[in-house]
């Protein structure tokens, strides 16, 4: 058995980490900026699409293309947007420090002053960012897919009205959200691997050890 987890190394899997986080980062980040939070086709005017995002709305027409608006002020966003602003905000934030914690925190990267056991406490923090950055991520996405749904089957609602849907940042939303969580996971799982290489390598009695003496042994009498 110990042969096959020779290949994944405690070094291999806190760069897999990093990459994974760093994959939800790029994912989380494009999905804030993105207007397709919501869109909304009328059934009434084929040709106009309105996409709405935390920043702005926009109206794509085959003469024109897309035009974007920002919104005017905040008082005049809705309670899912605002929210939604602040979290992916908090995300981004918390996602950037992971990956700038990390990074000191690899082995083989080497820095001025290193006390013992500051990498495994940064890949530790990293971890702890990835999960707060990740779930910053899904909160927000899962909120407005939410209410879009609620107000979509809204009976209230005049049938010819046209209804905002969700749109595609919903998915990067959800796909950077659990890269972010999954990469946090990682991080810890780096930490444990390396854990226990430091356990069978500081421990002389470790059966690993045992068999070589006995090896050597055999050797000499033979």
């Amino acid at each position: 058995g110990m042969k096959s987890m020779v290949f994944l190394t405690a070094k291999m899997m806190q760069r897999t980490a990093l990459f994974v986080t760093v994959g939800g980062l790029v994912t989380s980040l494009i999905t804030t900026f993105l207007p397709h939070w919501k869109t909304m086709n009328s059934d009434l005017n084929e040709v106009e699409n309105w996409f709405s995002g935390l920043w702005h709305t926009c109206l794509y027409t085959e003469e024109v293309g897309i035009q974007c608006k920002a919104y005017d002020s905040i008082m005049g966003l809705p309670m899912d947007l605002q929210i939604s602003r602040v979290l992916m905000s908090v995300s981004i934030g918390t996602g950037a420090s992971a990956v700038l914690a990390a990074f000191p925190g690899l082995e083989g990267v080497e820095m001025c002053i290193e006390p013992p056991g500051v990498k495994r406490r940064l890949l530790m923090f990293s971890g702890v960012l990835c999960w707060v950055s990740g779930l910053t991520t899904l909160a927000p996405v899962s909120v407005v897919a939410y209410t879009t749904v609620v107000d979509f089957w809204d009976e209230g609602f005049p049938d010819v009205m046209p209804r905002w849907e969700y749109g595609e940042a919903m998915f990067s939303g959800w796909f950077g959200g659990l890269a972010l969580v999954i990469g946090g996971t990682l991080f810890f799982v780096a930490v444990c691997m390396g854990d226990y290489d430091r356990q069978t390598s500081s421990v002389p009695n470790s059966p690993q050890v045992k068999q070589k003496t006995q090896h050597y042994l055999k050797t000499e009498v033979l």
